[in-house]
């Protein structure tokens, strides 16, 4: 009964595992090599909406990866941008360092993310006119950094994201709307941070949602953070279930 059952089991499984096709893609641009990440549903007729997918501190690891094979199979073309360059992947004992280069200087940040988007765009897959962005934690903060930069999205998501600018000025250029998911009880957004967010959204009149989760600290998305919310930094599964919803019931608004 139970060969029985795993072979039931794998007959089922493996045209769910066929419907996405994946790949590592290399790309270059400003005189670097990058190597992202793209998963799109194998049954893709004519194009579909394109969804960056920027990675946390560690780069893009399998966290990310899994990440896009989840858009795909809700149907769009998800690509995992590099913005740490190929090859370069930190662990988490060099990660804040090197995610702190891109926090320093964000105009390096904002260009490496539309290379990514750049690349995404390309894609004789993605529909031009349907694209978006997600983000987790530093790629979270980037999300947000593309939108400034005036690129033609129709939206972004961070996911428990940095939310400070130090230029909230470019909040101007922001055509797209943007849903911040957030942690009620971060320690790593401090108060000023989140009015000043608010108040750049509020003073460029930008189509902005913000949605916060009681009980929830900095990374709740990440099963790899543990569930000590004492260390600033801790999954919560109700948090993140709720957040991947929400970020659904955007896409289906804005694409």
């Amino acid at each position: 009964m139970k060969v029985l059952f795993a072979s039931l089991f794998l007959l089922i499984a493996l045209p769910l595992r066929a419907q996405v096709v994946e790949k590592i893609t290399v790309y270059k641009a400003g005189g670097k090599t990058f190597e992202g990440f793209v998963a799109y549903p194998q049954n893709i007729k004519g194009k579909a909406p394109g969804v960056l997918v920027v990675h946390d501190w560690l780069g893009v690891t399998d966290k990310t990866k899994n990440k896009a094979r989840d858009l795909a199979k809700l149907g769009y073309v998800a690509f995992a941008a590099d913005i740490y360059t190929k090859g370069v992947r930190p662990g988490v004992d060099r990660a804040g360092q090197e995610a702190g280069k891109y926090k320093k200087d964000r105009k390096l940040f904002r260009k490496h993310l539309k290379y990514g988007l750049d690349e995404m765009a390309r894609m004789p897959q993605v529909d031009r006119q349907k694209l978006a962005a997600i983000g987790f934690c530093f790629g979270g903060t980037g999300v947000l950094e593309l939108a400034r930069t005036g690129a033609p999205l129709k939206g972004v998501v961070s996911f428990h994201g940095g939310l400070d600018s130090p230029e909230p000025s470019l909040g101007k250029n922001i055509k797209g709307k943007v849903l911040a998911l957030h942690g009620a009880d971060d320690p790593f957004v401090s108060a000023q941070d989140l009015a000043a967010f608010e108040e750049e959204m509020r003073q460029n009149n930008v189509d902005w949602q913000m949605v916060k989760y009681g009980g929830a600290v900095h990374s709740f998305t990440d099963k790899t953070a543990g569930t000590d919310n004492s260390k600033g930094a801790a999954y919560n599964e109700k948090a993140d279930s709720r957040s991947w919803v929400a970020m659904k019931d955007f896409f289906s608004e804005i694409l």
